[in-house]
């Protein structure tokens, strides 16, 4: 092969691998491009998803603001005027009965609970609205509320433990007591809780003496004596477990 032919050849060569590098550079930038596109995008989602969250979180924060200021206003009763003197104005931002007040700050929090129903502020406010449909003693309405807290909030958590306690409370205010005692004794194993058990143990103990279950009873009002002697629950425990006794 002539020195020429040779020349041209390795020019060739020499042209083909420019070539293929400046292609496969193409296609790395082409690439990179992609990449940094679709990491910007999912960035933009992540940021978005955070901002909408964290909107949501101050608006439920205000939501639940909101019905806890009717909640914690000040009854004041009204009084009697002098005869012949009219009747005086109510305060400003006061309720004269507390079943007033307690209906007044009801809708706020289930509106806040329905709006918002996976924010933390959502949850409390579900929470306060199952207690004070409780105290209004709309037990069955109640009885919903506290599940839907603990469905909400999780088992595991603090409103999920205190969705519990509420929900076996009126249970037991509408006779379903093997309901109760089972959410009741689930808790009394719950190792990880920050509810006192000697408290928990004392609401199971009731609920086994109005289920008629005395022997029962008798015997979780004992674990109380002998477990928590020092309890602030010890002296009704060992009274009731008296009486549990007697039958």
């Amino acid at each position: 092969m002539k020195s020429t032919e040779r020349h041209k050849l390795k020019e060739n060569e020499f042209a083909k691998s420019v070539a293929r590098a400046r292609h496969v550079m193409e296609t790395r930038t082409r690439d990179i491009a992609m990449i940094g596109v679709v990491v910007v995008a999912v960035l933009a989602l992540v940021g978005g998803y955070s901002w909408w969250r964290h909107s949501q979180n101050a608006r439920a924060n205000t939501a639940l603001a909101s019905a806890l200021a009717v909640y914690e206003a000040p009854v004041v009763q009204p009084v009697t005027p002098e005869p012949g003197s009219p009747m005086p104005v109510p305060q400003a931002g006061t309720f004269q009965t507390e079943q007033a007040k307690l209906e007044a700050a009801l809708p706020r929090f289930l509106e806040a609970a329905e709006r918002f129903p996976s924010t933390q502020g959502g949850v409390t406010a579900r929470f306060h609205a199952a207690g004070i449909l409780a105290a209004l003693g709309r037990y069955e309405e109640a009885e919903q509320r506290y599940q839907e807290t603990v469905d909400h909030a999780g088992a595991g958590s603090i409103y999920g433990r205190t969705g519990r306690l509420g929900l076996a409370h009126v249970q037991v205010a509408q006779d379903k007591f093997d309901n109760a005692i089972a959410v009741y004794t689930e808790l009394t194993r719950d190792g990880g809780s920050p509810i006192p058990l000697d408290g928990v143990l004392m609401q199971l103990g009731r609920a086994h003496a109005k289920a008629g279950n005395r022997e029962e009873a008798a015997r979780t009002f004992s674990r109380i004596v002998d477990e928590f002697p020092l309890s602030v629950y010890a002296a009704d425990a060992r009274r009731e477990m008296e009486e549990a006794r007697k039958g």
